[in-house]
């Protein structure tokens, strides 16, 4: 298994790999309950949904460790469920039946895209400085969700944001569970997120803030309203509206997990030459894995952001997926015990995985304007439109924009002004 895995030339043990596992896990372990939440606005069954929500994390989490070999979990992405249920079922009337088969075209597009290697190909030829970006920027987004989460920073109908109540129980916790980690950390102790993590834990349910679980193991709801549905209406998925709907799914789903793994290499140290070792291999598992969720009953998949913090307790191989992949096999029969990881319990882990990923920013040429201009922007965007994709397509229209003016269009790789292209359609369509 160390072999398989490569534990001795990534400097890594069966503990570091198992305590990244579960850091991994207790910061995705909210998908189980809010992918179901968000699915159910849709009209479809909550559930299923839980059920569909947590194989399919098994089952791209398991693939991407095998095939891959990188520490990252895979799940239901947070803004295409959002996406699905709010814009496209909701805004359009599309029936939820409808756009799950959207899912499933978009799925198998994603798949010929990767094992053709287009896929790997456009993350290879994205400039250096904007992979810095790339991963800085995100850096930037997962502390804002983490700011957010502990209720540190609330909206604000004058100034957008602001200052939350810093008084209240819940946002007490999360600042004593920050506290905790940062301790631990910079005391050099090895899993100090995710011990962080259970203290905070116990002492919210000391406190009353989290709710004692009622029992400890539950019955494995049915997949059966879910289950092939995608199937069901292909005949529709030529129409005007759906292939729009298609090609959302596709382009956001493609640039979130792409800065995802930009962002993972570069925090882990896998990134050489600016290539990523390995890059087709883990963009076909979670290709692959959105394809499974589509006909198990979920949405589009994406590499987790929230692997960082696992990364940040030390894990370095695939195993910590096979970990991650194990733990939400066991959370199918224990899921009365997930109510127990609350949003201020994993948004300390947010704030400071943020923290270390926005330490990319160090090697963007900041002395080169043509550079700092769409790094910049390709940063701050990602928190401020809350959209991983949108950072990328605006940093990217910026960058090919400012080198053809300075005359430099030949330094720019042909598939640049491809993607160029369309970000600027992308950008038009989500405004």
């Amino acid at each position: 298994m160390k072999s398989f895995f490569e534990f001795e030339q990534r400097g890594t043990t069966y503990r570091k790999e198992i305590m990244a596992g579960v850091t991994t896990f207790l910061a995705m372990a909210y998908i189980l309950v809010v992918n179901p939440l968000i699915l159910s606005d849709a009209g479809m069954d909550r559930d299923a949904v839980f059920t569909a929500t947590a194989l399919t994390a098994i089952f791209g989490s398991l693939l991407m460790g095998v095939l891959s070999n990188y520490p990252i979990g895979v799940a239901s992405s947070m803004g295409l469920n959002s996406f699905f249920t709010y814009s496209v079922v909701i805004g359009m009337g599309i029936p939820w039946q409808t756009a799950l088969t959207g899912v499933l075209v978009s799925s198998v597009l994603f798949i010929i895209l990767s094992v053709i290697k287009i896929r790997e190909k456009i993350i290879n030829v994205i400039p250096e400085d904007l992979k810095y970006a790339i991963a800085s920027g995100i850096g930037f987004f997962v502390a804002f969700m983490g700011l957010k989460n502990a209720g540190i920073i609330v909206s604000s109908k004058d100034t957008y944001v602001k200052l939350g109540d810093l008084g209240s129980p819940p946002t007490l916790l999360a600042l004593f569970g920050f506290v905790i980690m940062v301790v631990l950390l910079v005391r050099n102790v090895h899993g100090g997120i995710f011990y962080g993590m259970v203290i905070a834990t116990v002492v919210g349910m000391m406190f009353g803030i989290i709710d004692m679980p009622q029992q400890i193991v539950g019955s494995i709801p049915s997949l059966a309203p879910t289950f092939g549905v995608a199937f069901n209406q292909l005949s529709a998925t030529f129409t005007p509206e759906l292939l729009v709907v298609i090609f959302t799914f596709l382009f956001v789903g493609f640039f979130d997990t792409a800065g995802t793994l930009i962002a993972i290499s570069t925090q882990a140290g896998f990134m050489k030459n600016n290539q990523i070792p390995k890059a087709g291999h883990a963009l076909v598992a979670d290709s692959t894995a959105s394809l499974f969720g589509a006909v198990v009953g979920t949405t589009t998949t994406a590499s987790c952001i929230e692997s960082s913090a696992g990364i940040a307790a030390g894990g370095r191989t695939g195993f910590t997926s096979v970990v991650v992949a194990g733990l939400f096999t066991l959370a199918l029969f224990f899921s009365p015990l997930l109510s127990i990881v609350t949003t201020e319990v994993t948004a300390p882990a947010l704030i400071l995985v943020g923290a270390m990923m926005a330490s990319q920013a160090r090697f963007i040429e900041w002395e080169k304007l043509d550079v700092v201009i769409p790094a910049f922007i390709t940063i701050v965007a990602m928190p401020l439109t809350f959209g991983v994709a949108t950072g990328i397509a605006l940093g990217f229209i910026l960058y090919t924009v400012i080198k053809v003016a300075k005359g430099e269009y030949r330094a720019v790789h042909p598939i640049m002004y491809v993607l160029t292209v369309m970000f600027i359609a992308y950008i038009g369509y989500v405004a």
